[in-house]
């Protein structure tokens, strides 16, 4: 029985004369297990995708990014990562917090390779987890089910200009939040957050789409 094929996908094989090789590339390449090669490379990554399924079952996918081993893995099925400040939305913890299916995909683009990663998520507040991820609010606790390598035939080869200046680091502090100065949101702020505007002023949203359409890293 396989971990991954559906009637529907049975069917596309079927059609397309695939099924054989469908068949062999699962025995090869998928796990249930996060081996030395996949935990090297996970660990290594400083961003990856995020998929997961909401309250009426569309999925959704986000961006995950931060400085290179901010996911984790624990043990052989489980990995970890953090949740930091966002937009306020919290789209892919509330995902996880009703539907505790995932998939994760890591790429690196210079080489070019990519990991595909399935399992079922949780979200931890747990005091002694978050000490392990500078300024995260939540962090995601993953058990792995599948894990797999996939072929970088169409990923498009990229080089790596400079890290986001908001990805938490040890040695730094993580600036203030650019877009959290736009005057047209001073009154959702949170208390915190309206104490650090009043101390390094408002911009408007013209200001801060400027930056963003010019590529500025201070956007």
């Amino acid at each position: 029985m396989s971990r991954l094929y559906g009637p529907e996908h049975r069917a596309l094989q079927d059609e397309f004369q695939s099924r054989p090789m469908a068949d062999r590339i699962e025995v090869i390449a998928v796990k249930t297990e996060v081996g030395d090669l996949e935990k090297a490379f996970i660990e290594a990554r400083d961003m990856c995708f995020l998929s997961s399924v909401d309250d009426r079952g569309r999925p959704t996918v986000s961006y995950k990014g931060g400085t290179p081993g901010f996911v984790r893995v624990l043990d052989a099925q489980t990995i970890a990562f953090p949740s930091y400040d966002g937009n306020g939305m919290y789209l892919s913890m509330g995902n996880i917090a009703g539907n505790p299916d995932v998939g994760l995909l890591f790429i690196d683009f210079e080489k070019p390779f990519r990991l595909r990663l399935q399992g079922r998520a949780r979200l931890s507040r747990d005091p002694q987890v978050l000490a392990n991820f500078k300024e995260a609010e939540l962090a995601v606790i993953v058990t792995v089910s599948e894990v797999f390598m996939n072929c970088p035939r169409y990923v498009h080869r990229y080089q790596k200009v400079q890290a986001s200046r908001y990805a938490p680091l040890e040695s730094a502090e993580t600036p203030f939040c650019e877009w959290k100065r736009i005057d047209g949101v001073q009154d959702v702020l949170r208390p915190h957050e309206t104490a650090v505007v009043e101390k390094i002023g408002q911009i408007t949203i013209d200001d801060w789409m400027g930056k963003v359409l010019a590529g500025d890293e201070k956007a």
